[in-house]
């Protein structure tokens, strides 16, 4: 009986050691009900019939003005997104995880689909939604298309502004948040600054800058890196702020210097809430370079927006907010992805 015990006891320990080498994943994995197959298939393959209904009423359903010029642009543009979704669903197939994020984002493709089919019904098909203030989406294409040079060196232009306003203001605004942060008597002097500059959106400034500034690229750039600077040195402070006390105090007891404080402890913890303020800072910076470029900057996306919409030409305009979404998320799409391979170290190693 006793061997019996101790065996079942071992085989519990060894049970429980195993279930604690799991990852989250898999605990939770074990831990689910069953899925409902059918289920998971409909929902992968709805975003494909919402395409084809998407692809079907754009080339079958009559127009509302029979004169109305079309080309295959925007039809390209539908069999090109189903194609990409239609790849991707093939290969998920060997992966289980893509498979899971395919089901979990299928509502969201569905919808865009949908989305797309709703405007060119309101559009072309039925003109509820009538020109020139509400191009339907080929003429959208086709602007985009005639203006693909002036397109691309606007964005290259955005692009240049954007990232030398963000850089200068990240790094002045890590240097002054490690400095505030770690340092009271600095902290005595930009605590005002941040109170003042807080309340006051950045671009507020940008007529006082573009009159003092040499260029009007320079004051963009200064509006630009402001707004980046107050979110990097305010996410920076409060991270600092909130070391434990008692890691200073062990450090110290083993012989660490002030620098080595600063540079091992006030900083590495400090971290996460240093990208947090990077990743609000392109959030800013974006927004401020939009406002310079329509109010003071002769090139990019935002200039390029004002110049069509002052001449009426809605479906250039349309075209370029389109561009200029698409380059804001793949920015910061990549901001977030170096944030999360900075700071894999929080979720065990494994970047999600």
């Amino acid at each position: 009986m006793e061997e019996n015990k101790s065996s079942k006891k071992s085989r519990s320990f060894k049970k429980s050691k195993s279930t604690n080498n799991l990852t989250k994943e898999e605990l939770i994995k074990l831990e689910s009900k069953p899925r409902n197959k059918t289920h998971d298939i409909f929902k992968l393959i709805l975003p494909i019939i919402a395409g084809l209904i998407a692809i079907f009423e754009y080339v079958y359903l009559p127009d509302h003005n029979s004169s109305a010029v079309k080309t295959n642009l925007y039809n390209g543009f539908l069999w090109i997104l189903l194609a990409i979704y239609g790849i991707v669903l093939l290969i998920s197939f060997k992966n289980e995880n893509l498979r899971d994020r395919l089901i979990y984002k299928s509502p969201f493709y569905t919808f865009v689909f949908i989305l797309l089919l709703i405007y060119d019904l309101l559009t072309l098909k039925t003109a509820k939604l009538d020109l020139p203030y509400f191009p339907w989406m080929d003429m959208i294409f086709n602007s985009m298309k005639e203006d693909a040079s002036f397109l691309t060196d606007s964005v290259l232009s955005s692009l240049k502004l954007l990232f030398t306003g963000y850089f200068i203001g990240a790094i002045l605004g890590i240097i002054t948040g490690i400095l505030a942060g770690y340092f009271d008597k600095v902290n005595y002097w930009v605590d005002p600054f941040l109170k003042l500059l807080g309340p006051i959106p950045t671009t507020t400034w940008l007529p006082v800058v573009m009159v003092i500034a040499i260029n009007l690229f320079q004051g963009a750039v200064f509006i630009i890196q402001l707004g980046v600077w107050f979110s990097t040195t305010l996410a920076t402070i409060t991270g600092i702020h909130n070391v434990d006390p008692s890691y200073y105090e062990a450090a110290q007891t083993l012989g660490a210097t002030n620098s080595e404080l600063v540079r091992k402890i006030a900083i590495k913890s400090a971290t996460p809430n240093i990208f947090q303020g990077l990743i609000a800072g392109m959030s800013a910076a974006c927004n401020a370079l939009i406002v310079a470029e329509m109010l003071g900057v002769e090139s990019g996306l935002g200039w390029y927006i004002t110049w069509k919409s002052s001449w009426a030409d809605y479906s250039a305009m349309y075209g370029a907010i389109i561009l200029l979404a698409i380059t804001f998320i793949l920015v910061n799409i990549i901001i977030k992805k170096i944030s999360k391979n900075a700071l894999k170290w929080r979720s065990g190693g494994a970047v999600r």
